[in-house]
């Protein structure tokens, strides 16, 4: 793979931190925007892979911080030609007991960034003639209780995917989404925290539903996202792509 650069956001840790590293691996100077820019793990082993790296705290969803930070991930590392939107927010509760703030921090996060980090890339993209965008949604976009924000975004996700396959086609960007099922996080223990169950029944409960048995881990997201953003997928473009260890509807 020849060498590039690539934008994580949301990469300080668990999934963000494991497609940051597999990207390093793949040969990428790595930028990880994240709310927390104070991640020296994750600094730590793509440097160790011999690649250049760079954390950034950025509010995603704030159209000028955005643009300040791909200009200084274009200038310390490189046009930016590969860009993960992996940021997410996840907030659950019924439509009559939720919360309208709770509403649009979700869309913020999950949506609205995405086209921001999108908008501010894709000119570098161009300009190269060679470009990939990888979202990361998730198998909430089908449909789940209590997650009408959380799909919704998530949904809306997949018609950008798609949207932006089309228009970018043309200069040699392709756009494409991951859509994982429950995968071995930090975000396991805050779900089950506020659906007052433990973290044992959560994983009890998801397992009935994933025919391999198992829940994912963050490395096999990382294996779907270095596939889109490899010289190899460059006639694959506007798919989403599940990986939860089983088909969905």
């Amino acid at each position: 793979m020849t060498t590039r650069t690539a934008i994580v956001t949301g990469g300080a840790r668990g999934i963000g931190a494991a497609i940051a590293l597999r990207l390093a691996q793949d040969g990428c100077d790595v930028a990880v925007l994240d709310l927390n820019g104070d991640c020296p793990d994750t600094l730590a082993a793509i440097a160790a892979t011999g690649r250049r790296a760079m954390a950034l705290a950025v509010n995603v969803a704030d159209a000028d911080a955005v643009e300040a930070a791909v200009a200084r991930v274009a200038g310390d590392l490189g046009p930016p030609t590969i860009l993960v939107n992996n940021a997410g927010l996840l907030r659950e509760g019924t439509l009559a007991r939720f919360a309208l703030a709770d509403w649009d921090a979700v869309q913020d996060v999950n949506l609205r960034a995405v086209f921001l980090m999108t908008r501010a890339v894709q000119p570098h993209m161009r300009a190269a003639g060679w470009g990939r965008v990888v979202n990361l949604t998730s198998i909430g976009a089908l449909g789940a209780f209590g997650l009408s924000a959380y799909s919704a975004a998530k949904a809306g996700l997949h018609g950008l995917t798609k949207s932006l396959a089309i228009e970018l086609g043309r200069f040699g960007v392709t756009v494409n989404a991951v859509a994982p099922g429950l995968t071995e996080t930090t975000m396991i223990t805050e779900m089950s925290q506020r659906a007052g169950v433990s973290v044992d029944q959560m994983r009890a409960d998801a397992l009935r539903d994933i025919p391999i048995g198992r829940l994912g881990q963050p490395e096999d997201i990382a294996q779907a996202v270095s596939f889109f953003a490899d010289d190899r997928s460059g006639f694959v473009s506007g798919q989403i792509l599940y990986v939860c260890g089983g088909p969905r509807a």
